[in-house]
């Protein structure tokens, strides 16, 4: 299993921007598709955004499409979404994980294999 601590969540007026942050511990990171998942209070946890092992594609929720950024920096062990223009529908405890096996994309909570244990962001009107 892949050990993943999350840091960079916090409060923030709509409009505004937050960057999240997922360290990972396994030396065989730059093999592993990377996700990230959001869990509101009273909801499923759900899909928000991907990275293939390589970095070079990228696959996002409608809800997020074109407000947030994936990306990886494989000699960090690290892999960061960038949150733009918030929502209030944006709040919500946000996880990184990483895919149940090698050369695999995690797009649905059951494809993870390890998860962080979340940080929460908050978006006020």
């Amino acid at each position: 299993q892949v050990r993943l601590v999350e840091s960079g969540g916090g409060l923030v007026q709509a409009g505004g921007s937050l960057r999240a942050s997922c360290a990972a511990s396994e030396r065989t990171f730059s093999t592993y598709g990377m996700g990230w998942f959001r869990q509101a209070p009273g909801k499923e946890r759900e899909f928000v955004a991907a990275i293939s092992w390589g970095g070079d594609s990228t696959y996002y929720a409608d809800s997020v499409k074109g407000r947030f950024t994936i990306s990886r920096d494989n000699a960090k062990n690290t892999v960061y979404l960038q949150m733009n223009s918030l929502q209030v529908e944006d709040t919500a405890v946000y996880y990184c994980g990483a895919s149940r096996g090698q050369f695999l994309i995690p797009h649905s909570p059951p494809t993870v294999g390890s998860w962080g244990q979340g940080t929460q962001v908050t978006v006020s009107s």
